[in-house]
């Protein structure tokens, strides 16, 4: 059965390769006419390839030519010609769908074939890489190709102008970091003014390193916060009061999903150490917050591992490439929450002002494409999340990398002593080996393991950031020993030494299986570039971390049965099928997250697209008064319904208060309801609707005062931000009582979208509120300049 499972995969993945290697031929086939023109005639053609799309030419009609001048030009002006199995990357690109491409295959060079084509419709094209120094290298190398074909480029990076990132942004071509076109679209919808926002509509994106930057950083939205004072003292009390707490009695802590409860004994804590009856009252939420986020701070965020303490202020750290993330802190006082713990002095909070997933915002993008070494082990993901399939590409060169199989021991100590052994024996033939780990401390556990032996090395982590592409691009030179966290450098090439190839090419020690294969993959592909000798082996323990968080009670029970030799190596036969099980149950908890926390922001990106279509609406069009006044419609229906329940009689209906916010939100029609018999809702309804017509009719002389319409427009954003901040922070609080609510046997999800929809209807109801508001204070100031000016007139 799995064998005829393989076969059909294998001949799908040759039938659509076959699809590919035809259009490469084709491509081919022009390579010659191409060759015989002259720079003026290969430029022409971008000019040609625009007139021909104006004239209803899709871009699969000019694909092949299109390919064969971008693949000549290089050649003229990078000195780089395409090889085969690049074009076909870029044919796989070109159609929305993901090149598995092998390090070292040159992916800077096939992104310039689907974005020179798909810039031609003249809609932008974003290429987006997983740093900044990529994005700058990528370029400033490839800048001259498209220059050289007629289109321009941009760069996208932090800390730019506003008018750096407008002029980036209608380019061609946008080369720049992913978290920075999420944080740039938020950004756009915080806008006060229209000039300030800087994107166009999306088009088309290749995504480089595709699976570090929609699957890895998946986990963590993108939040922009405002500062808000936090309670030092609060925080501080909550951390000592969390440090005295103990794991299974006073809280729940799921290793898998990272999710802290608090139990019955520990609430109970709580209550005695604030002197208060319920935890759990409206008027303690706030309290109950400060508690979990300080429970959080002590159990999920280990020293050195997820932060380190630089110049007494708490560094994130990017679990996945070990760098230290400038200027990126937690928000909703997680970050405060750990600076109690550590002592040190507490900053302001960061009150959400907006967010979206990596997920969601990805996902507007009408064509996304991608490039990597590693995403088949994901393709389910990406194809369920974000419809691109994975296409793995062939090598340019055959691979003549060795991948020894993993050496597994019983301790973490037996491993490491190993490891120096392998180290000492390749070292004294000048093999370069780069030892790749999963965490700065485990790269400084490495180190000091070496340092025993006084074997020289090179240490690569977030404490040294500014020397990582030197020292990754070094990794290949005979003699060099390199530390290295399993993702540093990532898109940096290794190239091999003098004489090294001699020695076997560079050798990749990997001393920990990582949460996914992928990452595995992604180590071991540091070796064997281009055809180029090399090889890699994994030294691991079933006391690694990964095998305690999701296999904890397995590994115990494993211990009893496990044979060893004199080294402590595990010669049981069944160990390694074992490790592959633990991995795949530590993809499946990640998967498992990340869907979670998309579900979770699926909720809100309803909520956040209604919003932002409305805000910009506000925005863009001159006439505010047109897109307000509507609102009076179902405002005024609404009010009614809400005061006139099925369950209140006719003649106790509270017809006082709706004449009250009908008079404030219709100043000029002043509605007398008190001395009405009204014999049903209806009834209410049709009187209403006459008021609210005659006042429509009179702010249709208002759309012509551009004073009015400009502090309109101003005023009905500033109430649809506040309040729309306001909706974010109640939504994060019904969001941390989502676990609680998964222990009563009920669906979480569900929950949160019927309560986040009552919470979104009265927050949408209260932004219309708030703009008539607006609308009215401005038509009563009108006014009352006009009854000025007549009564002076009239003296």
């Amino acid at each position: 059965m799995i064998e005829t499972i393989k076969k059909n995969l294998f001949d799908k993945h040759e039938r659509q390769l076959n699809k590919y290697r035809k259009l490469v031929e084709a491509i081919n086939d022009k390579e010659p006419e191409m060759e015989k023109l002259s720079d003026e005639e290969l430029k022409q053609k971008t000019e040609e390839f625009r007139s021909a799309i104006d004239n209803g030419s899709s871009i699969f009609d000019i694909q092949i030519d299109a390919f064969a001048v971008v693949r000549e030009a290089a050649r003229r002006v990078l000195g780089l010609r395409h090889f085969d199995v690049q074009l076909i990357g870029g044919l796989v690109m070109t159609e929305g769908n993901i090149s598995e491409m092998a390090t070292g295959e040159g992916k800077t060079l096939v992104a310039t074939l689907p974005s020179y084509l798909r810039a031609l419709e003249g809609k932008g094209v974003h290429v987006i890489t997983v740093n900044e120094y990529l994005a700058e290298r990528d370029f400033e190398s490839m800048g001259p190709l498209y220059e050289f074909l007629g289109l321009t480029t941009g760069l996208n990076v932090p800390q730019i102008s506003p008018k750096q990132k407008q002029d980036a942004y209608q380019a061609d071509i946008t080369y720049g970091i992913g978290n920075e076109f999420g944080f740039d679209f938020l950004r756009d919808n915080m806008a006060q003014q229209k000039q300030q926002q800087v994107q166009r509509p999306y088009h088309f994106a290749i995504v480089d390193e595709v699976d570090s930057v929609l699957i890895d950083e998946a986990k963590t939205p993108l939040i922009i916060a405002g500062k808000t004072m936090a309670s030092a003292k609060l925080h501080k009390v909550c951390a000592r009061l969390a440090k005295s707490f103990k794991n299974e009695v006073d809280y729940t802590f799921d290793r898998q999903t990272k999710g802290v409860s608090l139990s019955e004994d520990g609430i109970t804590k709580v209550e005695r150490a604030f002197g208060i009856d319920n935890l759990f009252d409206l008027e303690h939420q706030t309290l109950y917050h400060y508690t979990i986020q300080a429970v959080r701070a002590h159990v999920m965020f280990e020293r050195d591992v997820d932060y380190i303490v630089h110049e007494g202020e708490i560094k994130l750290i990017d679990m996945f490439t070990g760098r230290m993330m400038e200027g990126r802190t937690l928000s909703d006082g997680l970050h405060q929450a750990i600076e109690a713990k550590e002592g040190l002095e507490i900053t302001e909070e960061n009150k959400t002002q907006a967010s979206v997933t990596v997920q969601n915002y990805f996902r507007m993008y009408p064509i996304l494409s991608g490039m990597t070494g590693t995403a088949k082990t994901e393709e389910k993901e990406f194809e369920t999340v974000y419809g691109m399939g994975v296409i793995p590409i062939p090598r340019n060169k055959p691979m003549q990398r060795v991948d020894h199989p993993d050496l597994v021991f019983e301790t973490t100590e037996q491993k490491y002593r190993k490891m120096v052994e392998e180290v000492q024996a390749r070292h004294a033939k000048g093999q370069p080996i780069l030892i790749g780990t999963t965490s700065i401390l485990q790269s400084e556990k490495v180190a000091e393991y070496l340092d025993e032996e006084e074997i020289p090395y090179e240490l690569l982590n977030a404490k040294s950031v500014e020397q990582e592409v030197r020292l990754i691009s070094m990794a290949g030179q005979k003699n060099r020993i390199t530390i290295a966290t399993n993702m540093a450098g990532r898109g940096t090439d290794i190239m091999l030494g003098e004489d090294v190839a001699e020695v076997g090419g560079l050798h990749v020690l990997g001393t920990e299986r990582h949460e996914a294969r992928r990452i595995d993959n992604q180590l071991k592909g540091r070796s064997g570039r281009q055809g180029d000798p090399g090889s890699t082996q994994f030294i691991i323990s079933i006391d690694d971390d990964m095998m305690h968080r999701y296999a904890e009670d397995e590994v115990e029970r494993k211990k009893k049965s496990l044979k060893t030799d004199e080294e402590g190596q595990v010669m049981n036969k069944d160990i390694y099928k074992f490790i592959d099980t633990v991995q795949k149950i530590s993809e499946g908890s990640n998967y498992n997250i990340r869907e979670f926390t998309l579900k979770l922001d699926d909720v809100i990106n309803d909520q956040r697209e209604v919003v932002y279509e409305l805000r910009n609406r506000i925005l863009h069009e001159e006439d505010a008064v047109s897109n307000i006044a509507p609102m009076l419609d179902s405002y005024v229906e609404q009010l009614i319904e809400k005061h006139c329940p099925d369950t209140i009689a006719p003649d106790d209906w509270p017809l006082s208060d709706i004449e009250n916010e009908l008079n404030r939100i219709m100043p000029s029609v002043r509605i007398h309801m008190k001395d009405k018999n009204f014999e049903d809702i209806e009834d209410i309804k049709e009187f209403t609707q006459r008021a609210v017509d005659g006042y429509k009719e009179q702010l249709d002389e208002l759309k012509k005062n551009p004073i009015l319409q400009a502090r309109l427009k101003q005023g009905a954003v500033a109430v649809m931000d506040q309040l729309w901040i306001r909706h974010l922070e109640m939504m994060n609080r019904l969001k941390e009582g989502v676990g609680i609510r998964q222990y009563q046997q009920e669906d979480p999800i569900r929950l949160y979208q019927n309560d986040g929809l009552d919470i979104f209807q009265h927050t949408y109801f209260e932004m219309k509120k708030g703009m008539l508001l607006h609308l009215s204070n401005l038509v009563q100031g009108l006014y009352n300049k006009q009854s000025a000016k007549k009564k002076k007139e009239n003296q």
